[in-house]
């Protein structure tokens, strides 16, 4: 279980959720990310077949309030997205890990500055990730996959709902 702020304000806690909905919970790494973009536009587009099956998504990002607002520009997103302060909830998870300093030195030539979008010199990101969860509490489907580039689709969380 979870709890943390949203990009409105407004304390989201996932106990609360469960109480009437599934919950579909995405991992993502950055409005500078053009996949986490693509994926959150798709699960956007798809928000009504979501709300239709008694589903809420939420996506969890390190990023700073600022930072969100950004990948809400960029991917029109209507659902909450968490700041996920000290990377509480993606350690839960076990999604989080620690950029190498030389992919960090790479992100960096590729103007991507994960100090100013994440606000810490941590360099930690989430693996990219997809949770449902039943109103019961018991995770229904998990799409985890190191590779940054393989993502779940609207299509396969709609079978588990």
């Amino acid at each position: 279980m979870f709890k943390a702020m949203d990009q409105n304000g407004k304390t989201i806690k996932s106990s609360d959720i469960l109480k009437n909905e599934q919950l579909i919970l995405v991992f993502y790494r950055g409005q500078w990310c053009p996949l986490c973009n693509k994926h959150l536009s798709h699960l956007q587009d798809h928000i009504e077949d979501f709300k239709k099956a008694g589903a809420r998504l939420v996506a969890i990002s390190p990023e700073i309030p600022v930072s969100v607002e950004k990948t809400i520009n960029k991917t029109k997103a209507e659902y909450s997205i968490l700041h996920d302060v000290d990377y509480k909830i993606m350690k839960e998870y076990g999604v989080d890990f620690v950029l190498p300093p030389k992919m960090v030195e790479k992100y960096k030539e590729y103007g991507i500055d994960l100090t100013v979008s994440n606000g810490n010199d941590d360099q930690t990101l989430p693996v990219p990730a997809t949770y449902v969860i039943g109103k019961d509490g018991i995770v229904k489907y998990v799409q985890y996959d190191p590779d940054y580039k393989n993502r779940s689709n609207a299509e396969e969380i709609l079978k588990h709902l």
